[in-house]
């Protein structure tokens, strides 16, 4: 087994896509995000999976069970399984950020450029890791 290395800051802005699955290991997931102005991922539970997200550059709101927090560069945020929760651009800049699914939440290698094209394919994690 390999692993995943590389650098995480450069690759989450470096993306211009909305979801980027990089790496699925049996308990975990690396996927990289990237909002547009205005944008949100669309409020959403996960009852059986903790979430960790890290924003790289950008700025908006983060909302976990009705509580809203402001967001920017180098903060991290933690959902817990069962949490509604929902991250909303609301900068004037596209906000680049990376998260971690554990267990994983999306079929390993899946790439969607943009929100529509994620909520037209909606593919979850099938079992197949990256290695």
């Amino acid at each position: 087994m390999k692993g995943f290395i590389d650098d995480i800051e450069d690759l989450t802005e470096e993306n211009t896509d909305f979801r980027r699955v990089l790496y699925t290991g049996k308990h975990l997931q690396l996927v990289l995000m990237c909002l547009q102005p205005g944008e949100e991922i669309g409020a959403e539970v996960h009852e059986d999976r903790d979430q960790f997200f890290r924003v790289e550059e950008g700025e908006g709101e983060v909302e976990i069970d009705g509580r809203r927090s402001e967001i920017g560069d180098d903060d991290a945020i933690i959902v817990p399984a069962g949490a509604r929760h929902n991250i909303i651009n609301t900068g004037d800049e596209p906000l680049k950020l990376y998260t971690l699914y554990a267990p994983p939440e999306h079929k390993d290698g899946i790439v969607h450029a943009t929100k529509e094209e994620a909520e037209a394919n909606e593919e979850h994690f099938d079992g197949a890791t990256t290695e």
